[in-house]
């Protein structure tokens, strides 16, 4: 793994969200984006050379309204940046570790993404990303 490619923000409203995180950060976001397949919107802002990914859920049963129901706003994941997503989880799996998704998955800000289940992460659910080739 490469560095931290970003930190996922589960919130109830992106609208609301984004004005909240523009005011704390500076700035706007750089890219809004909906991933209609995981039934979520997200907005992407740049603290330095960091990302800050916020998700809203677009659809009652995805992921991230579960999420918020169980849990409420907040940390939903950290991302870590990897060079070749599918050997990562091909080393992860020897490792051991749960994996949500064994083959990598469009998702958004141009990145093939992989999840780690958070029943063997202590509790963090982890996303690999790698950029993915235009």
């Amino acid at each position: 793994m490469k560095k931290i490619e970003h930190i996922g923000i589960a919130v109830q409203s992106l609208e609301t969200s984004n004005i909240l995180f523009e005011k704390l950060l500076g700035m706007p976001p750089y890219k809004t984006e909906e991933v209609a397949s995981e039934g979520v919107k997200t907005s992407f802002f740049k603290s330095g050379p960091n990302k800050i990914e916020l998700l809203e859920a677009t659809t009652p049963d995805s992921p991230i309204a579960k999420f918020l129901e169980k849990r409420g706003e907040g940390i939903h994941h950290i991302a870590f940046d990897v060079e070749d997503i599918t050997a990562e989880i091909e080393r992860l799996k020897t490792e051991g570790f749960i994996l949500i998704n064994e083959t990598p998955k469009k998702g958004a800000d141009n990145k093939l993404v992989a999840f780690l289940h958070p029943k063997g992460t202590n509790g963090v659910l982890i996303e690999l990303c790698q950029e993915m080739s235009i």
